[in-house]
């Protein structure tokens, strides 16, 4: 059995994040005895899995109510909040009860906001499902859905009571999935822990092998990436933003593509694109900036995107361009693991950065 790993993790509250195999009965043990009835969510297609964490909350003592929701992007929908809520007034939940999350990315995101809509803010507990949840999406307070004009426009920060990262989860994780938790795992190489880039380029097949201590070892770096950096910075006043590398073309890619690029590849092309970007204005060396091609096409991740979408993505950046001020905002490196802003660049070197990795 993978020992043990607790982490702790801060934002406005502290928690605890713990990192191992086998470790679902830990979820009852981490609501407490105070916590009497429980909203598990997750998506349709892990019923089963869910109807066994039910049960074993149930034994524990809990009274569980099941809120199946779709899966993917489909579950940030405004629609499954107003259907939690009424769930949640007709039983009675209080501010001692919980919410519980299984599942990826936008279950974590979905059940976080019930949470900390619910009576002002209930306790959650996060079981992420997928690698990308597990070292990004379950971690660090961010909440939200999605609306017809963006990604993640209408959320709230609200930490989790506690994360209970499983890895034997991922066993049967589809390679699509792995990748795009891959793409956030070379994020925070690039950006502050280059070991993990390392670590990927000495042995790849062993790097993404879930069973592995390599892989075990670039998941807990990969967290404690996240950790520290939110940990002084919950709110995302300052260094917290670095976070966003790739992200600023990644969502807007996710968009031109209605949701249905996984997060991670969007990420994977948004890097290679501000590599690009911060070479162009002189601000990155071009080893670094050709590492990236090089190691994401190593992992199997996509780097380039189609040239005729570009009228699409600076359409779909204004919105980032509008959250921020009206500025439009990119993270960069200024070398390897030496993250800064590049603020008010001209559509014209944006473009030119996008033609080098347009297809």
């Amino acid at each position: 059995m993978t020992e043990l790993k607790r982490i702790q993790a801060k934002g406005d509250n502290s928690y605890e994040i713990l990192l191992g195999r086998g470790l679902l009965d830990e979820v009852a043990s981490s609501l407490g005895s105070a916590t009497k009835k429980v909203l598990l969510v997750y998506p349709e297609p892990l019923e089963i899995s869910a109807q066994a964490l039910a049960d074993a909350l149930t034994e524990s003592g809990k009274s569980v109510w099941q809120f199946p929701v779709a899966d993917g992007e489909s579950a940030k929908a405004d629609r499954w909040l107003t259907i939690a809520w009424s769930s949640l007034g007709q039983a009675e939940f209080s501010r001692s009860d919980a919410v519980v999350s299984l599942g990826g990315g936008s279950t974590t995101d979905l059940a976080g906001f019930i949470a900390a809509t619910w009576l002002r803010g209930i306790k959650v507990v996060h079981v992420p499902t997928t690698l990308l949840a597990i070292v990004d999406a379950s971690i660090g307070g961010k909440t939200g859905i999605n609306t017809l004009e963006g990604k993640n426009l209408v959320g709230a920060f609200h930490d989790p009571h506690s994360v209970i990262a499983d890895l034997d989860t991922l066993e049967s994780l589809p390679k699509v999935e792995l990748g795009s938790g891959f793409g956030e795992i070379v994020k925070c190489g690039f950006i502050k822990d280059p070991t993990i880039l390392d670590l990927i380029e000495e042995n790849v097949s062993d790097a993404v092998d879930v069973r592995s201590d390599r892989f075990l070892e670039l998941v807990n770096r990969t967290i404690q990436v996240k950790v520290n950096t939110v940990g002084s910075d919950f709110r995302e006043s300052g260094n917290r933003e670095f976070l966003n590398y790739g992200h600023t073309l990644g969502h807007a890619i996710e968009l031109a593509e209605h949701y249905k690029m996984k997060h991670g590849h969007a990420v994977s092309i948004g890097m290679c694109f501000v590599a690009e970007l911060a070479r162009s204005a002189g601000r990155l060396d071009d080893e670094t900036a050709d590492r990236h091609k090089r190691i994401l096409d190593l992992i199997g991740l996509p780097t380039s995107y189609s040239k005729d979408k570009w009228s699409a993505l600076y359409t779909g950046m204004q919105i980032d361009k509008k959250s921020r001020g009206g500025i439009l905002r990119f993270v960069v490196l200024d070398g390897l693991a030496k993250p800064g802003i590049l603020e008010a660049p001209t559509e014209e070197m944006l473009y030119s950065a996008f033609l080098e990795i347009a297809n």
